[in-house]
């Protein structure tokens, strides 16, 4: 797909909207204070702060009131990638900032929290019980003996309780890790014991899809499993005791007591998150608390152009960096919507209806839900009340183009805004916790298409030689360092399990391992991975073109598409379909798979061969599995190819095992 193929927007922001964003008023104040280009729009701005990226970032700084408790010697000590020095010589604190509304006497009695389960009822926690509980957990853990450098983990669902966990380890300096509580004790084991935690939050269980499930026995074992745990602490959420030795959370935030704010350097540890861990251990990656606030900033103020009227909410768990994200609307002064519970419980529309009890302003989804409520005949505009939504933002995978267009159809003539929704398709990553491109409220939105590359984001398409490609398929990159890049790896002291991961490729550009295009008018098209890419008779292709194509069909639930590369030198790549209740897997929905990928794409996308299967694997956080998949294709024992603890479910992954087995 190239920028002709559809010229005319799909929604275009009305001139009001335009002028009410903050990305524009912070143009017009940069123009004034920083010599930014005042006229030009986005894309003046944008290349504005990549070309003059230490400005562009003083810039944000200024803007956002960036309260630095010691000063900066300069914004870039060095520019290198890696190891780039942002702000060297501050000091600051990002828990601070996350909890500022507290210290308005008019907002402090307004929810910074909304928490909802899967009765669908919110329930708020202020900004003023939020610093309250805050206050009063950091100052025990401060009598725990926790110190700055210390590392504090959760095994927690998405509650009150984790954000108040998260902030108040940042406040005194630790470094924060999270995982969910449907992950098994020994995917927690493989991201825990690497980084050695000495405080454990744990849950006793949790609700999901109308079910309790008890987690005291996973508990028990990572307790005995991480020997360096000078507490556990005890969150009852299915009202059970604590068991012996834990420390009750209702004793350790029951204080009045203001939170005390480490200020540590900019490059302090803020927090741990993982990669996906399919082929082996997770990468342990870490981030700055300097790096996120700002970049954190920069991406939810100006991108989300959220502020204190708006509630955000993002359906995520704890083991996604999305949750991360979530946390950080409350650097701006929004309201945070918490779901703790099933994305389709008690029915598909399940998400429309938490955005319309919340009154959320920013609904962000993955695309496979998008595409489960089109295919499950959900009407959200029609059967909710979601007038207060101004964007809803996907991410997790490409949105495909009927998800944009079945978005705009759906909400035709409900915004506020004329021309429907701000549809906001974003990509980024684990790796930077925040998005390489994406939303730009100013911009209008193409069908298929990422709006453009984020402020002080130098965004590239390269060829294999490294020269920039434009309405070209191409290796994403970015040129420049962005703040929220990770300072290191855990355990990785010489730097090489980091340098491996991006930089192997183009020395001293960050390669992201996905395929993109950048189009003429500077809108990105993402592609899928570039790891796992389909390379046939030398055209390399994105497995989410297929994908995009093949579930459109209501036949098809799920598909997987792998590029095998055969020992004789030939080429097979097969379609995995998982198919839809009721449908059947015969010579005619054969060919017609066939024919809509020949016809939608081309001739050479079209699989060898369509096998049904019991289903697609996917990583812990909702991702298809391709590469491991591909690895057992090729012979590789399931013990090589995929860490087993990084998986949704291990059997599917055998059905592949004993498919090699039988082509073997």
């Amino acid at each position: 797909m190239t920028s002709s193929a559809n010229p005319v927007p799909l929604w275009q922001p009305s001139p009001a909207r335009i002028a009410e964003a903050q990305v524009t008023r912070f143009q017009t104040w940069a123009a004034e204070h920083y010599g930014a280009p005042a006229e030009g729009g986005y894309e003046a701005l944008h290349h504005w702060s990549v070309t003059e990226l230490e400005t562009f970032w003083k810039a944000v700084t200024d803007w956002f009131d960036v309260k630095f408790s010691t000063p900066y010697a300069r914004v870039l000590g060095d520019r290198s990638m890696p190891g780039a020095q942002w702000f060297p010589g501050a000091t600051l604190n990002y828990a601070e900032h996350a909890l500022r509304a507290a210290d308005d006497p008019a907002r402090a009695d307004t929810p910074a929290l909304l928490h909802v389960d899967e009765s669908h009822d919110p329930r708020p926690v202020t900004w003023a019980e939020l610093r309250r509980q805050v206050g009063s957990l950091t100052a025990e853990l401060r009598a725990l003996g926790v110190r700055p450098g210390d590392r504090v983990s959760g095994y927690l669902p998405n509650i009150p309780e984790a954000v108040v966990a998260l902030l108040a380890t940042a406040a005194v300096g630790a470094v924060w890790t999270s995982c969910a509580p449907d992950f098994g004790a020994r995917s927690v084991l493989d991201r825990f014991q690497q980084v050695e935690p000495v405080v454990l939050f744990t849950v006793d269980g949790y609700r999901y899809g109308g079910k309790e499930h008890d987690r005291r026995e996973t508990v028990a074992e990572l307790r005995s499993e991480l020997p360096g745990l000078r507490a556990v602490v005890h969150i009852p959420l299915l009202g059970t005791d604590a068991p012996e030795g834990a420390l009750e959370w209702s004793a350790l935030t029951a204080a009045d007591v203001a939170p005390a704010f480490e200020a540590v350097p900019f490059d302090h540890p803020l927090w741990v998150l993982y990669s996906s861990g399919t082929t082996g251990l997770p990468k342990a990656i870490v981030q700055s608390q300097g790096g996120i606030l700002v970049e954190h900033l920069k991406q939810l103020g100006l991108h989300c152009d959220l502020g204190p009227d708006d509630r955000f909410f993002w359906y995520t768990s704890t083991g996604w960096m999305m949750w991360n994200f979530l946390v950080s609307g409350l650097l701006t002064g929004t309201t945070i919507v918490l779901y703790d519970g099933s994305p389709g419980y008690p029915d598909t529309g399940a998400q429309w209806r938490i955005a319309e009890r919340t009154g959320a302003t920013l609904y962000g989804t993955s695309a496979a839900y998008v595409m489960a409520c089109r295919k499950a005949d959900v009407h959200p505009a029609r059967d909710f009340d979601l007038s207060r939504v101004k964007c809803v933002a996907t991410t997790g995978s490409p949105l495909p183009p009927d998800g944009f267009r079945w978005l705009h159809d759906e909400f035709a003539g409900t915004s506020d805004t004329p021309g429907g929704l701000w549809t906001a398709s974003v990509s980024g990553g684990t790796d930077v916790c925040s998005c390489f491109a994406g939303a730009v409220p100013t911009l209008p939105v193409h069908i298929g298409e990422l709006q453009a590359p984020c402020l002080g984001t130098d965004l590239q398409s390269w060829d294999p030689q490294g020269k920039p490609l434009i309405d070209e398929v191409g290796e994403l990159v970015v040129t420049n360092p962005m703040p929220s890049m990770p300072i290191h790896f855990w355990n990785d002291p010489d730097g090489t399990r980091y340098h491996d991961s991006y930089f192997d490729t183009y020395p001293g550009v960050w390669r992201h391992g996905d395929w993109i295009t950048v189009t003429s008018r500077g809108s990105v098209i993402i592609h899928g991975r570039s790891d796992s890419t389909l390379n046939r008779q030398g055209v390399r292709m994105g497995s989410a073109d297929i994908y995009e194509a093949v579930e459109r069909l209501p036949e098809i639930r799920e598909s997987l598409v792998i590029g095998v590369e055969q020992p004789d030198g030939g080429y097979w790549m097969p379609l995995f379909v998982h198919l839809a209740p009721g449908a059947t897997l015969d010579d005619a929905l054969r060919d017609r798979i066939k024919r809509t990928i020949r016809e939608q794409l081309s001739p050479r996308h079209v699989p060898d061969e369509v096998i049904e299967v019991p289903g697609i694997p996917h990583t812990l956080t909702g991702k298809r599995i391709e590469v491991p998949v591909k690895r057992l294709l090729q012979g590789t024992p399931l013990n090589k190819a995929v860490n087993p603890g990084s998986v949704d479910d291990l059997d599917l992954l055998r059905f592949y095992e004993r498919l090699a087995d039988k082509r073997a």
